[in-house]
Protein backbone atom coordinates (compact mmCIF):
# COMPACT_ATOMS: atom_id res chain seq x y z
CA UNK A 1 0.00 0.00 0.00
CA UNK A 2 2.72 2.42 0.02
CA UNK A 3 2.85 3.22 -3.38
CA UNK A 4 -0.45 4.71 -3.96
CA UNK A 5 0.38 7.92 -1.11
CA UNK A 6 3.53 8.69 -3.13
CA UNK A 7 1.17 9.39 -6.34
CA UNK A 8 -1.14 11.45 -4.39
CA UNK A 9 1.51 13.81 -2.99
CA UNK A 10 3.45 14.25 -6.41
CA UNK A 11 0.04 15.58 -7.96
CA UNK A 12 -0.76 17.79 -5.23
CA UNK A 13 2.31 19.15 -5.57
CA UNK A 14 1.96 19.73 -8.99
CA UNK A 15 -1.61 21.73 -8.44
CA UNK A 16 -0.25 24.30 -5.96
CA UNK A 17 2.72 24.90 -8.47
CA UNK A 18 0.37 25.68 -11.02
CA UNK A 19 -2.11 28.29 -9.40
CA UNK A 20 1.02 30.63 -8.52
CA UNK A 21 2.06 31.02 -11.85
CA UNK A 22 -1.35 32.33 -13.35
CA UNK A 23 -1.77 34.58 -10.11
CA UNK A 24 1.23 36.83 -11.16
CA UNK A 25 1.11 36.88 -14.79
CA UNK A 26 -2.69 38.66 -14.50
CA UNK A 27 -1.73 41.53 -11.94
CA UNK A 28 1.74 42.35 -14.79
CA UNK A 29 -0.84 42.60 -17.77
CA UNK A 30 -3.08 45.26 -16.07
CA UNK A 31 -1.39 47.94 -15.07
CA UNK A 32 0.93 47.40 -18.27
CA UNK A 33 -2.09 49.24 -20.43
CA UNK A 34 -2.86 51.74 -18.22
CA UNK A 35 0.16 54.16 -18.46
CA UNK A 36 0.52 53.23 -22.25
CA UNK A 37 -3.19 55.12 -22.80
CA UNK A 38 -2.84 58.06 -20.91
CA UNK A 39 0.68 58.81 -21.86
CA UNK A 40 -1.15 58.61 -25.17
CA UNK A 41 -3.64 61.39 -24.84
CA UNK A 42 -1.50 63.92 -23.38
CA UNK A 43 0.97 63.21 -25.74
CA UNK A 44 -1.57 64.61 -28.22
CA UNK A 45 -2.51 67.38 -26.24
CA UNK A 46 0.83 68.65 -26.39
CA UNK A 47 1.12 67.92 -29.72
CA UNK A 48 -1.71 70.13 -30.62
CA UNK A 49 -0.62 72.70 -28.78
CA UNK A 50 2.22 73.97 -30.57
CA UNK A 51 0.74 73.09 -33.95
CA UNK A 52 -1.76 75.70 -33.11
CA UNK A 53 1.65 78.43 -32.38
CA UNK A 54 3.35 77.10 -35.52
CA UNK A 55 -0.25 78.04 -37.37
CA UNK A 56 0.16 81.37 -35.25
CA UNK A 57 3.03 82.03 -36.57
CA UNK A 58 2.45 81.41 -39.97
CA UNK A 59 -0.86 83.84 -40.12
CA UNK A 60 1.41 86.82 -38.69
CA UNK A 61 3.97 86.59 -41.21
CA UNK A 62 0.91 86.17 -44.07
CA UNK A 63 -0.69 89.59 -42.40
CA UNK A 64 2.31 91.06 -42.38
CA UNK A 65 3.07 90.17 -46.38
CA UNK A 66 1.30 92.87 -47.49
CA UNK A 67 3.13 95.69 -45.11
CA UNK A 68 6.56 94.02 -46.83
CA UNK A 69 4.82 94.57 -50.09
CA UNK A 70 8.32 96.08 -51.53
CA UNK A 71 7.13 93.99 -53.67
CA UNK A 72 5.39 97.20 -54.64
CA UNK A 73 8.97 98.46 -55.89
CA UNK A 74 7.10 96.85 -58.69
CA UNK A 75 6.23 100.57 -59.54
CA UNK A 76 9.25 101.09 -61.26
CA UNK A 77 7.37 99.12 -63.93
CA UNK A 78 4.75 101.95 -63.64
CA UNK A 79 7.30 104.52 -63.90
CA UNK A 80 9.39 102.89 -67.09
CA UNK A 81 6.44 103.70 -69.07
CA UNK A 82 7.49 107.29 -68.86
CA UNK A 83 10.96 106.68 -69.68
CA UNK A 84 8.98 104.74 -72.66
CA UNK A 85 11.39 103.30 -75.44
CA UNK A 86 10.27 106.08 -78.05
CA UNK A 87 12.66 108.29 -76.29
CA UNK A 88 15.44 106.27 -77.31
CA UNK A 89 14.22 105.65 -80.64
CA UNK A 90 13.99 109.30 -81.24
CA UNK A 91 18.04 109.35 -82.50
CA UNK A 92 19.61 112.80 -81.95
CA UNK A 93 19.68 114.89 -85.48
CA UNK A 94 22.89 114.39 -87.57
CA UNK A 95 25.15 117.39 -88.50
CA UNK A 96 24.25 116.23 -91.67
CA UNK A 97 20.68 116.53 -91.70
CA UNK A 98 20.50 119.77 -89.71
CA UNK A 99 22.43 121.26 -92.76
CA UNK A 100 19.64 119.70 -95.27
CA UNK A 101 16.97 120.73 -92.90
CA UNK A 102 18.44 124.50 -92.63
CA UNK A 103 18.97 124.87 -96.50
CA UNK A 104 15.74 123.55 -96.74
CA UNK A 105 14.53 125.81 -94.59
CA UNK A 106 16.13 128.79 -96.49
CA UNK A 107 14.45 127.25 -99.47
CA UNK A 108 11.12 127.79 -98.03
CA UNK A 109 11.71 131.72 -96.22
CA UNK A 110 13.16 132.53 -99.40
CA UNK A 111 8.96 131.66 -101.47
CA UNK A 112 7.47 133.06 -98.13
CA UNK A 113 9.64 136.84 -98.42
CA UNK A 114 10.80 136.78 -101.99
CA UNK A 115 10.71 140.23 -101.25
CA UNK A 116 13.07 140.30 -98.37
CA UNK A 117 14.92 143.72 -98.38
CA UNK A 118 17.18 145.46 -95.56
CA UNK A 119 14.78 147.37 -93.52
CA UNK A 120 16.36 150.94 -93.10
CA UNK A 121 15.72 153.42 -95.54
CA UNK A 122 19.11 155.08 -97.39
CA UNK A 123 19.97 156.33 -100.91
CA UNK A 124 23.64 155.70 -100.54
CA UNK A 125 26.70 153.69 -98.22
CA UNK A 126 26.93 156.60 -95.78
CA UNK A 127 23.25 156.92 -95.27
CA UNK A 128 22.89 153.25 -94.44
CA UNK A 129 26.12 152.75 -92.36
CA UNK A 130 24.53 155.88 -90.36
CA UNK A 131 20.99 154.44 -89.90
CA UNK A 132 22.13 150.95 -88.87
CA UNK A 133 24.51 152.52 -85.85
CA UNK A 134 21.30 154.35 -85.03
CA UNK A 135 18.82 151.39 -85.24
CA UNK A 136 21.06 149.93 -82.21
CA UNK A 137 18.29 148.89 -79.36
CA UNK A 138 15.81 150.35 -81.38
CA UNK A 139 13.64 149.74 -84.13
CA UNK A 140 13.92 150.46 -87.85
CA UNK A 141 10.83 151.91 -88.22
CA UNK A 142 11.70 154.74 -85.50
CA UNK A 143 15.23 155.23 -87.36
CA UNK A 144 13.51 155.54 -90.52
CA UNK A 145 11.46 158.27 -88.99
CA UNK A 146 14.66 159.96 -87.99
CA UNK A 147 17.24 160.08 -90.59
CA UNK A 148 15.13 162.15 -93.05
CA UNK A 149 15.41 164.93 -91.04
CA UNK A 150 19.04 164.53 -90.17
CA UNK A 151 20.71 163.36 -93.80
CA UNK A 152 18.55 166.81 -94.88
CA UNK A 153 20.44 168.80 -92.21
CA UNK A 154 24.06 167.05 -92.82
CA UNK A 155 24.29 165.29 -96.08
CA UNK A 156 27.55 164.44 -96.46
CA UNK A 157 30.25 162.61 -93.68
CA UNK A 158 32.06 166.41 -93.67
CA UNK A 159 28.81 168.07 -92.59
CA UNK A 160 27.77 165.69 -89.54
CA UNK A 161 31.62 165.95 -88.61
CA UNK A 162 31.53 169.90 -88.48
CA UNK A 163 28.18 169.51 -86.84
CA UNK A 164 27.07 170.99 -83.21
CA UNK A 165 26.57 168.02 -81.05
CA UNK A 166 23.68 169.37 -78.97
CA UNK A 167 21.88 169.77 -82.57
CA UNK A 168 22.53 166.12 -83.88
CA UNK A 169 21.77 164.73 -80.31
CA UNK A 170 17.91 166.69 -80.90
CA UNK A 171 17.43 165.39 -84.42
CA UNK A 172 18.28 161.70 -82.89
CA UNK A 173 16.54 161.92 -79.67
CA UNK A 174 13.38 159.55 -80.95
CA UNK A 175 16.11 156.67 -81.23
CA UNK A 176 17.13 156.76 -77.27
CA UNK A 177 20.47 156.50 -76.22
CA UNK A 178 20.83 160.04 -78.65
CA UNK A 179 23.89 161.20 -76.73
CA UNK A 180 26.19 157.90 -77.30
CA UNK A 181 25.04 157.72 -80.74
CA UNK A 182 25.41 160.98 -81.09
CA UNK A 183 29.18 160.64 -80.46
CA UNK A 184 29.48 157.15 -82.29
CA UNK A 185 28.16 159.45 -85.71
CA UNK A 186 30.07 162.33 -85.51
CA UNK A 187 32.81 160.04 -84.62
CA UNK A 188 32.81 157.81 -87.45
CA UNK A 189 32.30 160.81 -89.69
CA UNK A 190 35.27 162.60 -89.04
CA UNK A 191 37.07 159.39 -89.84
CA UNK A 192 35.66 158.83 -93.21
CA UNK A 193 36.68 162.70 -93.51
CA UNK A 194 39.95 162.31 -92.48
CA UNK A 195 41.18 158.79 -93.42
CA UNK A 196 38.83 157.60 -95.65
CA UNK A 197 38.31 160.98 -98.23
CA UNK A 198 34.95 160.87 -97.11
CA UNK A 199 33.79 158.25 -98.60
CA UNK A 200 32.84 154.85 -96.97
CA UNK A 201 35.55 151.76 -97.07
CA UNK A 202 34.43 148.46 -98.81
CA UNK A 203 36.50 146.37 -96.58
CA UNK A 204 35.50 144.61 -93.19
CA UNK A 205 38.90 145.17 -91.38
CA UNK A 206 38.41 149.17 -92.72
CA UNK A 207 34.76 149.82 -91.26
CA UNK A 208 35.18 147.82 -87.90
CA UNK A 209 37.49 150.49 -86.88
CA UNK A 210 35.18 153.44 -87.60
CA UNK A 211 33.59 154.45 -84.03
CA UNK A 212 30.01 152.74 -82.94
CA UNK A 213 31.12 149.60 -85.81
CA UNK A 214 30.94 146.51 -85.36
CA UNK A 215 30.45 143.31 -87.54
CA UNK A 216 27.09 143.54 -87.33
CA UNK A 217 27.20 146.96 -88.91
CA UNK A 218 30.04 146.11 -91.10
CA UNK A 219 28.22 143.21 -92.82
CA UNK A 220 24.83 145.06 -93.59
CA UNK A 221 26.86 147.56 -95.41
CA UNK A 222 29.39 144.86 -97.75
CA UNK A 223 26.04 142.72 -98.49
CA UNK A 224 23.66 145.28 -99.20
CA UNK A 225 25.82 148.36 -100.85
CA UNK A 226 28.71 146.63 -101.94
CA UNK A 227 27.54 143.24 -102.97
CA UNK A 228 30.01 141.61 -100.25
CA UNK A 229 28.54 138.66 -98.87
CA UNK A 230 28.00 138.19 -94.61
CA UNK A 231 25.73 137.05 -92.34
CA UNK A 232 23.98 139.89 -90.01
CA UNK A 233 23.87 138.49 -86.67
CA UNK A 234 21.23 140.70 -84.83
CA UNK A 235 18.60 140.25 -81.94
CA UNK A 236 15.95 138.63 -84.62
CA UNK A 237 18.70 136.50 -85.85
CA UNK A 238 20.40 134.84 -83.47
CA UNK A 239 16.95 133.83 -81.59
CA UNK A 240 15.84 132.13 -84.77
CA UNK A 241 18.77 129.69 -85.43
CA UNK A 242 19.10 128.72 -81.71
CA UNK A 243 15.24 128.22 -82.05
CA UNK A 244 16.19 126.34 -85.80
CA UNK A 245 18.67 124.29 -83.84
CA UNK A 246 21.05 125.57 -86.05
CA UNK A 247 23.53 126.71 -83.43
CA UNK A 248 23.65 126.56 -79.73
CA UNK A 249 26.42 129.55 -79.73
CA UNK A 250 24.73 133.02 -77.82
CA UNK A 251 28.22 135.24 -79.07
CA UNK A 252 27.19 136.78 -82.00
CA UNK A 253 30.66 136.26 -83.91
CA UNK A 254 30.18 132.45 -82.92
CA UNK A 255 26.84 132.53 -84.60
CA UNK A 256 27.98 133.72 -87.52
CA UNK A 257 30.95 131.24 -88.14
CA UNK A 258 29.02 128.53 -87.43
CA UNK A 259 25.95 129.32 -89.88
CA UNK A 260 28.79 130.55 -92.56
CA UNK A 261 29.87 127.14 -92.23
CA UNK A 262 26.58 125.51 -93.28
CA UNK A 263 25.16 127.57 -96.35
CA UNK A 264 26.78 128.93 -99.48
CA UNK A 265 28.35 131.97 -99.44
CA UNK A 266 26.12 133.52 -102.04
CA UNK A 267 23.24 133.08 -99.64
CA UNK A 268 25.13 134.83 -96.58
CA UNK A 269 23.12 137.90 -97.21
CA UNK A 270 19.44 137.05 -98.30
CA UNK A 271 19.39 134.09 -95.48
CA UNK A 272 19.91 137.24 -93.48
CA UNK A 273 17.19 139.06 -94.81
CA UNK A 274 14.84 136.26 -94.59
CA UNK A 275 15.31 135.29 -91.43
CA UNK A 276 15.21 138.81 -89.90
CA UNK A 277 11.70 139.30 -91.52
CA UNK A 278 10.61 135.86 -90.35
CA UNK A 279 11.47 136.81 -86.93
CA UNK A 280 9.54 139.86 -87.14
CA UNK A 281 6.36 138.88 -88.76
CA UNK A 282 5.98 135.50 -87.68
CA UNK A 283 8.45 133.65 -84.80
CA UNK A 284 8.14 136.77 -82.66
CA UNK A 285 10.24 136.68 -79.44
CA UNK A 286 7.58 136.40 -76.76
CA UNK A 287 4.83 134.67 -79.12
CA UNK A 288 5.71 132.92 -81.81
CA UNK A 289 2.69 132.43 -84.10
CA UNK A 290 3.38 128.67 -84.70
CA UNK A 291 0.45 127.70 -85.87
CA UNK A 292 0.79 130.31 -88.90
CA UNK A 293 4.15 129.76 -89.73
CA UNK A 294 5.12 127.95 -92.93
CA UNK A 295 7.74 126.34 -92.09
CA UNK A 296 6.72 124.96 -89.09
CA UNK A 297 7.30 121.31 -90.22
CA UNK A 298 10.44 121.48 -90.50
CA UNK A 299 10.95 123.73 -87.08
CA UNK A 300 12.17 121.85 -83.94
CA UNK A 301 10.87 124.51 -81.51
CA UNK A 302 7.12 124.20 -82.95
CA UNK A 303 4.95 124.60 -79.87
CA UNK A 304 6.64 126.89 -78.27
CA UNK A 305 4.36 129.54 -79.52
CA UNK A 306 0.50 129.42 -80.14
CA UNK A 307 -0.54 126.52 -82.03
CA UNK A 308 -3.96 127.35 -82.98
CA UNK A 309 -4.11 128.97 -86.59
CA UNK A 310 -6.90 131.02 -85.70
CA UNK A 311 -5.14 132.77 -82.74
CA UNK A 312 -1.73 132.75 -84.18
CA UNK A 313 -3.16 134.40 -87.82
CA UNK A 314 -3.95 137.41 -84.75
CA UNK A 315 -0.34 137.73 -84.28
CA UNK A 316 1.39 138.40 -87.34
CA UNK A 317 2.49 141.68 -87.87
CA UNK A 318 3.82 143.82 -90.80
CA UNK A 319 2.43 142.74 -94.23
CA UNK A 320 1.80 139.29 -92.88
CA UNK A 321 -0.66 140.66 -90.23
CA UNK A 322 -1.95 143.43 -92.72
CA UNK A 323 -0.08 146.73 -91.18
CA UNK A 324 2.25 149.33 -92.39
CA UNK A 325 6.04 147.83 -92.56
CA UNK A 326 9.08 149.83 -91.47
CA UNK A 327 10.37 151.23 -94.61
CA UNK A 328 8.78 155.34 -95.68
CA UNK A 329 10.21 154.14 -98.70
CA UNK A 330 10.39 150.23 -99.61
CA UNK A 331 11.13 148.77 -102.64
CA UNK A 332 8.49 148.53 -105.57
CA UNK A 333 8.06 144.34 -105.22
CA UNK A 334 6.97 144.92 -101.20
CA UNK A 335 3.54 143.76 -101.03
CA UNK A 336 2.87 145.91 -97.92
CA UNK A 337 2.09 149.05 -97.07
CA UNK A 338 4.67 151.97 -96.80
CA UNK A 339 5.81 153.20 -93.07
CA UNK A 340 4.13 156.53 -91.82
CA UNK A 341 6.48 159.47 -90.87
CA UNK A 342 6.58 160.40 -87.43
CA UNK A 343 3.93 161.44 -85.79
CA UNK A 344 1.34 160.60 -88.05
CA UNK A 345 -0.66 157.65 -87.30
CA UNK A 346 -3.05 157.49 -90.28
Amino acid sequence: MPAPKKATKRTTVRKVTAEPAPAKKAPAKAPAKAPTKAPAKKATAKKAAPAKKAAAKKATPKKAAPKAAPAKKAVPAKAAPVAVKPARAAKPESHVAMVRRARRINRELAEVYPYAHPELDFRNPYELLVATVLSAQTTDLRVNQTTPALFAAYPTPEDLAAAVPEEVEELIRPTGFFRAKTRSIMGLAVALRDDFGGEVPGRLQDLVKLPGVGRKTANVVLGNVFGVPGITVDTHFGRLVRRFKWTEQEDPEKVEAEICAIFPKSEWTMLSHRVVFHGRRICHARKPACGACPIAPLCPSYGEGETDPEKARKLLKYEKGGYPGQRLSPPPDYPGEPARPLGVTE
